[in-house]
């Protein structure tokens, strides 16, 4: 996935950009507004900082959505709500606040990917294996649990499919409620807990998911031996 990355501090940008390269993205990173706007290489997704030196950045957010609909992800360390709100309704998909860490932005990314593209995020490649058990088939949106397949609703699915992204990582309610329903959700956190609870219980014997209180969830694939999760 192609990213294109508008920032004009540096520790930020290179932190952020070989955090995204470990991760498989490619970067393309500019500094101003202007180059943004003059960027014609392609990409899938923008990274874009307000605080920019030449033009502020809801200007580049109003410019760049008017020219197509490729998901745009604020970076700022503007905590005003005010301009969150200006920068959803210019056009931003997603709004991410400073200091950040990489995963965040990657699980946001993902998150504004798959609502541009949904369930189609389709890896050509073939259904994905989980331990010996579980595979998901993610072009299909189908999963099996020892070959037989599992009926999920669709956001057990979603939930899943994130989930597994990054067997073993811990991923906060807020992550996964914006990944999975939507940047703006307001609604109980309930839901989430609802969905936790059929994923396991459909899926007994091939996933672990921890619920860390106060905090999030973390899902572990099973090993076919003892029974217990994969280190």
């Amino acid at each position: 996935m192609r990213v294109l990355l508008v920032e004009d501090d540096e520790p930020v940008a290179e932190s952020l950009r070989r955090g995204l390269i470990r991760y498989g993205f490619e970067v393309d990173w500019v500094t101003t507004g202007a180059a943004a706007l003059a960027h014609s290489a392609p990409y899938d997704v923008v990274l874009l900082d307000l605080g920019l030196p030449d033009t502020d950045g809801l200007d580049v957010c109003k410019a760049l959505r008017a020219r197509g609909d490729i998901p745009i992800i604020v970076i700022s360390a503007r905590s005003d709500e005010t301009d969150r709100v200006v920068g959803l309704e210019l056009g931003a998909d997603d709004y991410v606040s400073k200091p950040f860490g990489v995963r965040e932005v990657i699980a946001r990314i993902r998150a504004v990917m798959r609502r541009a593209q949904p369930r189609a995020v389709l890896d050509a490649s073939g259904p994905d294996a989980y331990g010996t058990r579980l595979t998901i088939d993610r072009k299909a949106a189908r999963v099996r649990l020892d070959g037989e397949e599992v009926p999920l609703a669709p956001k057990e699915y979603d939930l899943l499919s994130f989930l597994t992204e990054e067997p073993g990582a811990l991923m906060s309610r807020e992550q996964i409620m914006e990944a999975v329903w939507d940047a703006n959700w307001f609604g109980p956190t309930k839901t989430l807990d609802v969905h936790v609870a059929a994923l396991r219980r459909k899926l007994t014997g091939a996933i672990t998911i921890e619920a860390v209180r106060g905090v999030g969830f973390r899902l572990e694939i099973v090993s076919s031996g003892d029974g217990s999760p994969t280190s």
